[in-house]
């Protein structure tokens, strides 16, 4: 890259115009900028290893060097940080924020409290305000954790509840109902 000038400033900054339109400035402590030829992309480079992009759209990428993460944020809102382990996590306007975790595990949490995790083999667990949990796995069984119970159903149709109190109720579709007691004593089984 040709340099069509030169200007060094009382302050040590050195300033760089290139015949290409683009132009560099070197600041004492290490630090320097480059501006495209366009004027719209810029790219600084801190003296600690840290760089920052600006986008001719406003894009900002800041990459810090220490923790090997890139943030970016585009002219829309939305943030998305890349760390070294191969965490990702999006921040998005409206407050929702999405983070894929290495073991591609994507974990939605939401603005009203609420969470949804994705897991790799199809699990979807879901944590209510209240802290109620719904889990959902891949073989068509459906859990549902409250702080009175913990339900489990199955694709078949039958539901097991066990009570916090150890008491636990099977439902199962041909209308049979077998309750056991904290201990597992049967205390009622019979069809209704």
């Amino acid at each position: 890259e040709e340099i069509e000038r030169e200007t060094a400033y009382p302050d040590g900054r050195v300033e760089k115009v290139l015949k290409n339109g683009c132009y560099l400035v070197f600041f004492p402590n290490g630090t320097r900028k480059k501006v495209g030829s366009d004027g719209k992309t810029r790219t600084i480079t801190f003296f600690n290893g840290d760089v920052k992009q600006i986008m001719p759209d406003q894009t900002v990428i800041y990459y810090y060097a220490d923790a090997k993460t890139t943030h970016t944020t585009y002219s829309d809102g939305l943030e998305v940080l890349q760390f070294s382990n191969g965490q990702i996590e999006k921040h998005y306007p409206d407050g929702k924020k999405e983070i894929t975790f290495p073991n591609q595990t994507i974990k939605n949490l939401f603005t009203d409290g609420q969470e949804e995790s994705i897991f790799p083999d199809g699990t979807i667990v879901r944590v209510q305000r209240d802290g109620s949990k719904t889990i959902e796995f891949n073989n068509g069984q459906r859990e549902l954790h409250t702080s009175e119970f913990r339900r489990r159903e199955y694709p078949d149709g039958t539901v097991k509840t066990v009570y916090m109190n150890g008491r636990q109720e099977t439902k199962y579709v041909s209308g049979r109902v077998r309750v056991k007691d904290k201990d597992g004593n049967i205390i009622m089984d019979k069809k209704l």
